[in-house]
């Protein structure tokens, strides 16, 4: 027979973190919210705008920012970490896929620059290609194209026919 595990503190809060997002951004979430700041915009006269009046609504609206900051980030982390790791699992399963972007979240920010760099001279290499679908690592990009540059100056009547196909 199984034990039960007692719930981590952590356990609980993802739990509680994630139904709490979940209802907070349904529509019906909204309308609770609009409605409050209606029936406290309404109070006002009743309670001749007072400070005490003024101060229900700053003090309601500032604890709830502030568990919800809280809330929304622990969700928000858990989300990106969970898409990251399928990502991962993408780029790692595919034989092709570059394996240098496996973990590339972890990079700095002129790490992840110099990576860029490599990507827009790979969208230029594959805007230059005649054929659309044709996928590559940076390096077999550029293989790729000095092989067929040379190819087009040795046979220049060769390329007139790809690309008018």
């Amino acid at each position: 027979m199984k034990k039960k595990k007692k719930n981590s503190p952590s356990k609980l809060f993802t739990r509680i973190s994630t139904a709490v997002t979940k209802a907070a951004g349904r529509p019906v979430a909204f309308i609770c919210a609009a409605l409050v700041v209606v029936c406290w915009a309404i109070l006002g006269p009743v309670f001749n705008y007072s400070d005490t009046w003024q101060l229900v609504i700053n003090t309601g609206t500032t604890i709830i920012t502030f568990l919800m900051v809280f809330v929304i980030q622990q969700s928000q982390n858990r989300d990106t970490l969970a898409i990251q790791l399928k990502l991962n699992e993408l780029i790692a399963s595919h034989a092709h896929a570059s394996n240098r972007l496996v973990d590339i979240e972890d990079l700095t920010e002129e790490e992840l620059a110099v990576i860029k760099k490599f990507y827009i001279r790979l969208s230029k290499l594959a805007g230059k290609e005649v054929d659309l679908h044709a996928t590559h690592s940076i390096d077999e990009a550029e293989e790729n194209h000095q092989k067929k540059s040379k190819d087009i100056s040795k046979n220049p009547g060769d390329a007139a026919r790809n690309n008018s196909r």
